[in-house]
């Protein structure tokens, strides 16, 4: 029963829904990366790359010829065992201008070596091909010691441009109150990740559900602020 409901929470973490609210900790994040990605996955063209594609959980939203994920070559990975490729996180083993379209999610903050990592998605790119990049702007470190930096919306447009890429659009995720109800429940979430799953569960469902009930409503009534949110996403496209 125990692993039926951790497989369904699994499932909820990516795919916003009215349960979600209730028992998703992460549920504005997730949320406002779904619609985002949902909404520039219209540029999404011919044979695609997911780099870090974990579970794929947004590969349905794609209506691309092909869909090819590629993953850090390591134990966890391979376990998930959904990847196509696996590389060593330095050089992508894909010929120049292989791809159409690449969707890099939540992918760069997790890379100590930016440039070098937006040359090669510039190069497994073809002609006019299409970046989709999310990343995070305000979020606690995770995955540590793998998390290495935050970029504003200048600093991310500065990095594309000055490596062959041209911005087409750029959206800030939860550019309102729900940023800072995310954050605490954020907060709570680490706290209650060392009890046994079902106190976990009950106390995320009592003090996240409640924290996220609150959010969405004041951020239906406070304005919203540009300069404080939680992602960047952004299409760009390969310079001629």
């Amino acid at each position: 029963m125990i692993q039926r409901v951790k497989q369904y929470c699994r499932q909820q973490a990516f795919k916003p829904s009215l349960l979600g609210l209730f028992i998703n900790p992460f549920f504005f994040a997730r949320a406002g990366l779904y619609r985002h990605i949902k909404d520039m996955s219209q540029h999404g063209k011919g044979d695609l790359l997911d780099i870090g594609c974990g579970r794929q959980p947004y590969r349905h939203l794609f209506d691309v010829t092909s869909y090819v994920g590629i993953e850090l070559d390591n134990e966890r990975n391979r376990d998930i065992g959904i990847a196509d490729i696996y590389y060593d996180g330095v050089t992508l083993p894909i010929d120049d201008k292989k791809f159409d379209t690449v969707l890099c999610n939540q992918v760069l903050e997790h890379v100590f070596t930016q440039e070098q990592f937006v040359k090669e998605i510039n190069r497994v790119l073809k002609k006019e091909g299409v970046l989709i990049l999310t990343i995070p702007f305000m979020w606690d470190e995770h995955e540590q010691p793998f998390d290495n930096l935050r970029y504003t919306s200048f600093g991310l447009t500065s990095l594309l441009q000055e490596h062959g890429f041209t911005i087409l659009e750029m959206k800030k995720s939860q550019a309102n109150f729900s940023a800072i109800v995310q954050l605490a429940n954020c907060y709570f979430y680490k706290q209650f990740t060392k009890l046994p799953f079902p106190l976990r569960a009950l106390l995320s469902l009592i003090i996240c559900g409640s924290l996220n009930i609150i959010g969405g409503l004041l951020s239906v009534v406070l304005p919203s602020n540009n300069d404080l949110y939680l992602d960047n996403i952004v299409v760009a496209k390969k310079s001629s």
